[in-house]
């Protein structure tokens, strides 16, 4: 949902212009990020989790419409096919119970995963999430837009030419150790760690947009565009 970047926009708004863009519906991943650059045309991006994985893919398959690259909480999809396809059931099993149950059993249900264990309940903007999603939305991204149905990218990441910059937080482990890696693999990456856990747009929106305004204010090196 864009309305999640809203506390992040308004500290970042006044320096520099910026768009918060909805994920389509209905489309394939594929599609899904094709139609993101369309809507977004050339410029910086930024995405959150399921966000950044889909402003990575563009990174790698339109590197012409992407100038820098920030990716938050994200990862470039999972590496062994049948750890892929595992997941790929798993999230096809939680968008049936979707269905089953409603969307509100289902953000119960998410936002008590230990992965949002630091972020505080009046920060969740659940019943924001709820009136902007439907069973059948949520049960797309969940199949289509999911991990099990995203193509690594751990190979592509040496491809990438633009500035990137990789943000975690610091109480959420395993995406800390994921930027990590990310990092070692993209030559023009910087990784900037912010005291919190996985959800920072929501936890630390003024950390994240001090951090957001250097790196896309900085002047990119001419000599490393020309690498």
């Amino acid at each position: 949902m864009a309305e999640m970047w809203d506390a992040v926009l308004a500290d970042l708004t006044p320096l520099i212009d910026a768009t918060a863009l909805d994920v389509p519906d209905d489309l394939d991943f594929a599609a899904t990020v094709e139609a993101i650059g369309a809507a977004g045309g050339r410029g910086a991006y930024a995405g959150y989790s399921m966000g950044g994985r889909l402003a990575l893919s563009l990174a790698v398959t339109r590197p012409d419409l992407v100038t820098k690259l920030v990716l938050i909480s994200a990862a470039p999809g999972i590496r062994d096919p049948a750890e892929r396809d595992a997941r790929a059931a798993a999230d096809a099993a939680l968008a049936t119970e979707v269905h089953r149950d409603g969307v509100d059993q289902f953000f119960a249900h998410w936002l008590a995963q230990p992965i949002f264990a630091t972020l505080p309940t009046e920060h969740a903007q659940a019943g924001l999430r709820r009136a902007g999603n439907s069973a059948t939305r949520l049960a797309h991204q969940l199949t289509a837009l999911g991990q099990g149905a995203m193509p690594q990218l751990w190979d592509a990441l040496a491809t990438l030419t633009m500035p990137v910059l990789i943000v975690t937080g610091t109480l959420d482990p395993k995406y800390e150790s994921i930027g990590t890696a990310m990092a070692a693999r993209i030559s023009h990456a910087q990784h900037r760690r912010i005291k919190g856990g996985h959800a920072l747009p929501l936890e630390r929106p003024a950390r994240l947009a001090a951090h957001l305004a250097t790196f896309l204010a900085e002047v990119p090196d001419p000599a490393r565009e020309d690498a």
